[in-house]
Parts: structure tokens; C-alpha cells; sequence
């Protein structure tokens, strides 16, 4: 099953509000494509010139300023890429309603159809159903299923700009993972193996009628064994076990 795990940066969290110039605006977009929840290798990633000032708060989240940002592509011009790369497979993201809302202001600015709320999958909403009362944020869950062995630098994410949507959405693919079963899922390699592997355990023992041997063995032990042995039997007693079964 195809999947696409994205995140996006912006310059806030308004993106509808009343006053234009104050609506924020999308400065980064980064998709990874998952296939039966594996990576792929296909990414989708834009650095997007908002039109509008970045504020010094959000610059401490993703080091973006508008003087870097003002040198590349405005929203309506990647559209068509984007929505390429994307398809019709559905979209995951963390805290999914947020990215929605900012990629569909988009899309209804530049004239495009929306993107429907049943296209999203929300892996807050899975991670907090998983782990009710823990802290669910993207960082503790990259903590949590320790992401760090994977190659993941989560120290650096906690200095300023250590977020981006791109390596976001690299650790959401690997988290994502991790609540639809984890790695131990990926042993049974297809579906065909499964439900072979599935048969055989539900199968009933056989028990096989054997043809004793003409002949028995002959005895292994020496004589001085035989001895030994028959010195530690009389030891048992009369009503030893061994003598009603020798």
C-alpha cells in the first residue's frame, strides 16, 4: 500500500485568518513516499517564499527567514509537483489537521481542489490512543522508539532551527512505522508467507505408525557399565519404579 508521511513549516497558525496580510503561509513542504510502510527513497521536498515576514519565534523552530526564503518558488508554482508526487494515496502526517489546513489555504489560493479530511491519517491521534497520558509530540515519540539507532541526530533538534519538513517527515515515516506494529512485522515478508505460515499451525499433528525393527540393537554399554548399573539398581529396593518397567 502506497502511503505519503509529510510535514510542512510555516510562518504561524493562522492560515484563514480574517486579515490578509496576517494569514500565514507555508515555507516548507517534505513528503516521503512509504510503500507497505517501508521507505521507498521517492521524496517530495520545496522550500516556498511566503510573500510575508517570518517571524523571529517561528525562525527558532525552523531557521527560516524570509531573506533565504524570498529566492525560491511560491506555492502556485510547485502545485503541480506537489500534487503529482502526492496522488490519490493518503496522507499522514502529525497533528494532521494542522497541515491540512495550511496545504488546503494553499490550494484554494491558487484555485486548486481541496484535499479531503478522508485522505488524512493522524498519527497523534494514533500515538495518543498507544500511549494514553504520555507526552505524544513527534520528538518524544522519536525518544520513545529510539530513532537515534537508526541514524536520526535527535539531540540537534533541540537547538534553534532543528526542525525541518523534510527530516520531519523521515522520522514520521519511522514512527509511523513503529505504531502499526514495529519492525517485527517485516518478518513475515508477504502476505503469501503469512498465510502459508498460518495453515501450517492450524494444521492437526500427524502421529506416524513406525515398523519396529527385525532385529533390536545391541547393547552399547561394556560389562563394567552393565555392572555399575546393576549395583545401583539393587540399591533402589524391591519396589523401585525401575524394576516394574525394565
Amino acid at each position: 500500500m502506497r502511503e505519503i508521511l509529510f510535514d510542512t513549516e510555516t510562518t504561524g497558525v493562522f492560515p484563514d485568518h480574517l486579515e490578509e496580510k496576517l494569514r500565514d503561509r507555508v515555507v516548507e513542504i517534505g513528503c516521503v513516499e512509504v510503500i507497505n510502510l517501508e521507505r521507498t527513497g521517492r521524496e517530495f521536498h520545496a522550500y516556498l517564499n511566503p510573500d510575508r515576514d517570518v517571524p523571529e519565534e517561528v525562525v527558532r523552530v525552523h531557521g527560516l527567514r524570509l531573506e533565504f526564503l524570498r529566492n525560491h518558488k511560491r506555492f502556485p508554482e510547485i502545485a503541480e509537483e506537489f500534487l503529482d508526487f502526492v496522488g490519490d494515496a493518503p496522507l499522514v502526517a502529525h497533528n494532521a489537521s494542522f497541515d491540512q489546513g495550511f496545504i488546503n489555504a494553499e490550494l484554494r489560493r491558487c484555485q486548486r481542489p481541496l484535499l479531503g479530511n478522508e485522505r488524512f491519517i493522524d498519527t497523534l491521534a494514533l500515538a495518543r490512543k498507544r500511549f494514553p497520558g504520555a507526552s505524544c509530540s513527534l520528538d518524544a515519540l522519536a525518544r520513545r522508539f529510539q530513532l537515534d539507532r537508526y541514524g536520526f541526530d535527535l539531540a540537534s533538534r533541540k537547538g534553534a532551527g532543528g526542525h525541518g519538513a523534510l527530516i520531519d517527515s523521515r522520522i514520521l515515516a519511522e514512527v509511523y512505522l513503529h505504531l502499526k506494529g514495529g519492525r517485527e512485522q517485516r518478518l513475515a515478508f508477504d502476505a503469501g508467507d503469512a498465510v502459508t505460515e498460518s495453515a501450517a499451525v492450524l494444521r492437526p499433528v500427524e502421529f506416524v505408525q513406525r515398523t519396529p525393527r527385525a532385529v533390536a540393537l545391541p547393547p552399547l554399554a561394556t560389562p563394567e557399565e552393565e555392572a555399575a548399573h546393576a549395583a545401583f539398581i539393587a540399591k533402589l529396593g524391591e519396589n523401585a519404579l525401575w524394576r516394574k518397567v525394565s
